[in-house]
Formats: C-alpha cells, sequence, structure tokens
C-alpha cells in the first residue's frame, strides 16, 4: 500500500494557487511603546491588557497596591486565573533580591516608571555604527553588544 507522495501535494505542482514566495514570509510585529504610561484600571479587562504588556516591558514598572504601598520592579512572570484572586504577577523588586508574587485583585494602579532597555535599539542601528566605525577607522570595532547604560 501506497500513500500520496509529497512531491504530488497541490503546493507542489505546476498551476498551483499556492505562491511559495508568499507563504514564506512572516508579516512583522509593531513594538508599542509604553515607557512613561499610566494605564486605566477601572476594569477587570483593562487590569489583564496592563499586566500582560507589562510582563512583555523590558523596563521596571511600579505597582501601587491597593493597601497604599508600592512596589517597583520587573515583571518577570504572571499566573492568569479565571479570577483576580486567582492571577498573580511575580516581581524581582528593583531593592531586593525576594520574589513577590502578587495578586492580581491587590493591584489599585500600575505605571510603566523604569526606562526600557531595549528601546531604539535595533540590529539595523548596531550595524550602521559598526560600518560606520570601520569605514572611518574610528573606534574600536568589535562585536560585542554596547552597554545598555
Amino acid at each position: 500500500m501506497t500513500g500520496p507522495r509529497h512531491a504530488d501535494r497541490p503546493s507542489h505542482t505546476e498551476g498551483s494557487p499556492l505562491n511559495p514566495d508568499t507563504l514564506e514570509v512572516a508579516p512583522g510585529t509593531v513594538r508599542e511603546t509604553v515607557q512613561g504610561w499610566i494605564p486605566n484600571l477601572a476594569t477587570e479587562e483593562e487590569l489583564r491588557i496592563a499586566l500582560e504588556k507589562a510582563f512583555d516591558y523590558r523596563g521596571d514598572v511600579t505597582l501601587t497596591l491597593k493597601n497604599g504601598s508600592k512596589v517597583e520592579g520587573y515583571i518577570f512572570d504572571r499566573i492568569p486565573g479565571p479570577s483576580l484572586t486567582t492571577s498573580f504577577v511575580r516581581v524581582l523588586p528593583a531593592n531586593s533580591s525576594e520574589r513577590l508574587k502578587i495578586p492580581y485583585a491587590a493591584i489599585a494602579g500600575l505605571a510603566f516608571t523604569g526606562r526600557d532597555t531595549a528601546a531604539g535599539k535595533s540590529w539595523e542601528a548596531w550595524v550602521q555604527k559598526y560600518w560606520e566605525k570601520k569605514t572611518t577607522g574610528k573606534g574600536e570595532l568589535s562585536l560585542q553588544p554596547e552597554s545598555l547604560e
């Protein structure tokens, strides 16, 4: 018993409506700049969306808790659950090595206060700087990344 050959698939035969050049291209993404943003957290959905963006953010955020205290740090994990009391963010505080687990229900406010460590950094910008240094002979040529500070 034999099955169909890979080469006989419709995408591999002449006259195929599928264009492999368009299939191999993935659309790019636009990175939203949220540095300095203080989202409105009036609804559960707004809180969940803001915390998802905070998880994707590459800088520190400041969480204002309902008890009045503030936690500044990097959100390195989140555990979404069916309710705000069963959903958590995990934070590395800026002033401590301890890891905090904070329920969504305890969060009253969120601010993207830290600098986005990768903002403005791109491969194209690095290559351009490299070639400028190489063509002018100025500066040390290195394949090491530049400091973020």
